[in-house]
């Protein structure tokens, strides 16, 4: 009898302890999906000794680690596949601003100075259909040399004369709404700042003139994996730009969502349509010569300086660093170095390039 008991004593013993070995296994696989749950989009790359997290906005992997050597980061997924960029002019005076719309599904966008203290926005997209861009409007010639970086294609509506030359001698590959429908009117009918597009529009441009649609160019700045914070500079929770007597931007820093407010002669920048405010992930200000061009129409047309050095900043989350920036041609990327002279490289997300007159000024605080 007692050995009957010790025997089934035994079994209890060994009958607890398979238990214990498969209910811990079940508590592991639920805790790594718990753990994978918790990290929303982050993504965990383990190899060898080296483990990385890093995610970008869709999920997908940007970027891994694998035993001692890492592979090029190609920066967000806005930049998978070959899909050719695509350089969009916004009417950016006031009376145009009611109309705006789109810009933030633009991955880089520039502002540049023109006529009259005014400005005008170059917006760049690429894998992506928003269904209402603009106000689109003309072309002046230094605003090509930026659509060469990126090796895009340039939609815009008219052109100055020396635009209108360049773009033939440089073959640039553009719509331009003088000659191409690719685009609709939208109150008030009697102004010029209401021609709106959308990127199906213009992709039917791009097929009929047989444009090539794929480009091997990469982005033209380096990208960081994860979202990083500046360890040099100095606390910049407002930004002020001040391009002339006529426009001034502003920029207010919105600690929860680590982005950038924009404004303009202290008005909220907004999109039209939904009501959203335009925002920076990432700021790059620098400073380029321009004076008055030598125009027989004598409109005040300008001329930029950006071939050659110069100075200026970058911010991201909240804080602001000096950089310089080189620019050897005109098809040649624009490089930005940090105070270390180290390469530039930014943060996921839309980036605004301010190119400011030299006569013009930077602020913050």
């Amino acid at each position: 009898m007692d050995m009957d008991k010790n025997k089934l004593i035994k079994i209890g013993i060994a009958f607890v302890f398979v238990v214990a070995i498969c209910a811990g296994i079940v508590f592991g696989a639920w805790t790594a999906k718990k753990k994978q749950n918790a990290a929303g989009n982050n993504i965990i790359s383990e190899s060898g000794d080296n483990m990385e997290v890093f995610s970008d906005d869709s999920g997908e992997l940007s970027g891994e680690v694998s035993g001692d050597e890492e592979e090029e980061y190609l920066g967000p997924n806005i930049f998978s596949g070959d899909a050719r960029p695509i350089a969009v002019m916004i009417d950016n005076e006031k009376p145009a601003w009611v109309n705006h719309g789109g810009l933030n599904s633009a991955y880089m966008l520039y502002e540049f100075i023109i006529e009259g203290g005014e400005t005008r926005i170059m917006a760049f997209f690429k894998n992506v259909n928003p269904s209402y861009i603009g106000p689109v409007r003309s072309a002046r010639h230094y605003f090509l040399d930026y659509a060469m970086e990126h090796d895009a294609i340039f939609v815009h509506f008219g052109w100055s004369p020396l635009a209108q030359s360049n773009i033939k001698t440089l073959g640039i590959n553009n719509i331009n709404g003088i000659y191409d429908t690719f685009y609709w009117r939208v109150p008030p009918k009697s102004s010029y700042h209401n021609a709106i597009t959308s990127m199906e529009n213009i992709k039917k441009q791009i097929a009929s003139k047989k444009y090539r649609d794929t480009s091997d160019k990469g982005p033209i700045v380096a990208y960081n994996k994860a979202d990083t914070d500046l360890v040099s500079g100095d606390v910049a929770n407002t930004i002020k730009i001040k391009y002339s007597a006529t426009q001034n931007v502003s920029y207010q820093y919105d600690s929860e969502r680590k982005v950038y407010l924009r404004s303009m002669r202290g008005q909220a920048h907004k999109d039209s349509q939904t009501g959203e405010q335009f925002y920076a992930k990432n700021i790059i200000m620098i400073y380029v010569r321009d004076e008055l061009l030598d125009d027989p129409e004598d409109k005040g047309r300008r001329n930029l300086y950006n071939i050659g050095t110069g100075n200026g900043y970058f911010a991201t989350n909240g804080k602001i660093e000096k950089i310089t920036w080189k620019k050897t041609e005109r098809a040649a990327k624009t490089q930005y170095f940090d105070a270390a002279g180290n390469e530039l490289t930014i943060n996921d997300g839309i980036t605004w390039t301010q190119i400011v007159p030299v006569t013009g000024n930077i602020s913050f605080e």
